[in-house]
Order: structure tokens, then sequence, then C-alpha cells
């Protein structure tokens, strides 16, 4: 980093992955930032500069050989697990000696969660750090680290009683499963739609006979706006989608296909009007909500419409450190492979798990907008609608 990349930096304040230190704290604050960055997106603390006024004050030689020795004893002492970050001097002026700052680059972790010497799990809150209390949060740190899926979790107060058997042998003749000789208990097993007498959240949410009234939030709330505002209080449509996976899928595209326009574009006059938003891009983006969507957060897709433009907004953003520029590229990290591999096994659906239905998409619909809001986690798709007379 250079002296004007970082005076670019200063000006806009702290965010959730910047922060400013005059000098250095006391080390378990520091501690508490290092992990709180390695449990969000990553980010920098930058010593030398006034955290209340961006003013740079920079240090002395002495104090960032010092600094520079205590971070590296904190990430390596006081962080479990342990995290590894790189430093750098940059010179604000070269003619001033004190004219120079530490920044400590902290990476997004790999072992989430991480947590200090009490215990304490820290994650970002905007520009501010909190502590982690609640289970389905600490849950979704497991989720990125790779170490729990939550579509392989039981859930509780489920039995074999919720499933419904017709679907499962539906989709026991569409993958061309032998299961005449198995009992039905060990088929589901096998399936791990049922762990010990327990529904899997992926077998409920596929194969149960009335998932939402477990889970009622996973669901899809779907709205056809009058305007342009989601604070409006006029609407032409407003549905609450239930059932399974398969059920929601269909159910959104029907929403879709009822409120959207049709259009003649360059087809015979007595032939069917197109869709005035590509079928094929909103059967992926949909089909990639209800599959990727983060399960450890209680709230359901949702699907609204407006007079210039649609947007799908589902729970969770990217996983896995995946951007946007990388999804446009055909990278794929599998938050449910439970679900996913339901999905794609199934002709219920048009999933196929390879990873390029967003490239897929793109192509079909190359106007819409992708937004990874980590502050609200969620992931937001925009799709500009022709302003038909």
């Amino acid at each position: 980093m250079n002296a004007t990349e970082l005076l670019d930096i200063v000006k806009t304040g702290e965010t959730s992955r910047v922060q400013f230190k005059r000098d250095f704290d006391q080390q378990d604050k520091i501690a508490a930032e290092m992990i709180a960055m390695s449990n969000a997106k990553g980010g920098m603390i930058i010593f030398g500069v006034e955290d209340k006024t961006g003013g740079i004050v920079g240090l002395e030689y002495g104090s960032l050989q010092t600094i520079g020795n205590k971070i590296a004893t904190i990430a390596n002492d006081l962080v479990k697990p342990l995290v590894f970050i790189t430093t750098e001097v940059v010179a604000v002026d070269e003619d001033v000696e004190r004219k120079r700052v530490l920044i400590v680059y902290v990476d997004e972790g790999t072992a989430k969660p991480y947590k200090d010497n009490h215990g304490t799990i820290w994650t970002k809150q905007g520009a501010d750090k909190r502590r982690l209390t609640d289970n389905n949060e600490i849950m979704r740190l497991f989720q990125q680290s790779g170490m729990v899926y939550i579509d392989e979790m039981i859930v509780f107060d489920t039995s074999v009683d919720d499933i419904d058997k017709d679907k499962v042998k539906h989709y026991v003749n569409q993958c061309a499963i032998d299961s005449e000789n198995i009992h039905e208990n060990v088929l589901y097993q096998n399936l791990l739609i049922v762990k010990k007498t327990n529904l899997t959240l992926g077998g409920l949410l596929f194969f149960g006979k009335d998932p939402q009234c477990v889970k009622p939030a996973f669901c899809v709330k779907a709205i056809s706006f009058v305007g342009n505002c989601i604070g409006g209080t006029s609407y032409r449509d407003s549905r609450t989608i239930h059932g399974t996976i398969p059920d929601l899928f269909k159910e959104s595209m029907l929403f879709f296909k009822q409120n959207l326009k049709y259009v003649q574009r360059g087809q015979d006059f007595n032939s069917v009007g197109i869709l005035e938003v590509s079928e094929i891009a909103l059967e992926e983006l949909i089909q990639n909500a209800l599959i990727h969507r983060d399960y450890a957060k209680n709230s359901p897709i949702r699907l609204m419409m407006f007079d210039d433009r649609v947007e799908i907004v589902s729970p969770g953003c990217l996983p896995n450190s995946l951007t946007i520029d990388n999804i446009k590229m055909g990278n794929a990290a599998v938050r449910n492979n439970l679900l996913a591999s339901y999905a794609s096994n199934s002709k219920l659906m048009k999933y196929r798990g390879f990873g390029s239905g967003v490239i897929r998409a793109i192509k079909e619909q190359p106007d819409m907008e992708f937004i990874n809001d980590v502050d609200g986690q969620q992931f937001i798709v925009i799709i500009p609608r022709e302003q038909i007379p």
C-alpha cells in the first residue's frame, strides 16, 4: 500500500473492515478486534491514526517494532485457534520520521468461530465489534468453516410420521435406486432423511408433509408492489408460499409468470408472448436462493416485484469467501450439501449443481445486478424491468 492509498482509506473512516488505533491499546481489546475480523470478512487495523478524528499521528521507529512484536504475540497466544497476520509500514511523509503507520492485515478465518482466552466469540457489527451469544449465529460460523452442515442437522419434534412417503418413492424411482428389499426406515436413514428418530433439516425441507409447520420461517414471501418503494402500502399480489423446496420453486415461478408482463419480441402476432424477464434466469436464481441460502438464519426468501425492477433476496451472504466476481466466473461453494444432492437428483427441479447457473442467468439476463450485503447478511439480485406502455 502506498501513501495515497492509505490516505484514501483514512478519509473514509472506520468500517467493518478498517479500524484505527492511535497507539497500542490493551492487548485484550486488540485480540477482540482480530477475532471479530477473523469471524467476519477480515480487515486491517491501522496503528498511528486517531480513531475519533482520523488524524494521522504516526509512530516512531521503536513503537513500530514494539507494536509489531505485541501483535504477533496476541495472534499466537490470545486468539483460539491462532490466526495468521501480515504487517506493513507505510510512510505518509518520508521527511517526517513519525509520519509512519503500521498496518496489520487480518484475513477472514477458515476455522471459525475464533474466540479469546475466556471463550468469548467476537464478530463485527458495522464499524463496531460485539460479543456473539446467539446459537444460530455461532452455528453459522461453524457452517462457514465447513465443520457443520446445517441441512444435515436433526430437527427435534419430528419423526418418520412427518415424511411424505409418496415424495420419497417418487425420488427413489427418479434416481433408479433399488429399494425393493430395503426396509423403509433403513432407506430413510441411508438417504439422510432421518438420523436416529428425527428428520434432518434437508429431509424435512425436501420430503416433509408440511415443512413450515415445524420451520415456519423457511417459506417464500412474494409481493408485487404498486410503485417502486418497498414501503408502499399498495400491492397487486401478495403470497406466502409454503411446501417442500420443489413446491416452493414451482410456486415461486408461478408467482412471476402470473405477475410479469408478456411482450412481443419479433414473434408472429398469433404467437404466445415472451415473459419480460428471462424465465431461464428466474429459474436459476430461485433455485440458487432455495438451495444455497443460509438456513441458520430464521427468515424467509423474499421475492419482490416493483414497477421498475424485480428483487430476489436470499438470507445469508455469499459463503466461504466467495465474491460476486467469483460466482460470475462459475465458482461455487455448496453451503447445503444434502439439499444440493436432493435437488440435482430430482427431476422436480432444473438444478444440476455444476456451478454454471449464475453464468447461464447472466447470459439470459445480462442487465441484472448482484449485491452481497455482508452487514445485512443477505444476497440480493436486482433485475430491471422494461418500461412497457
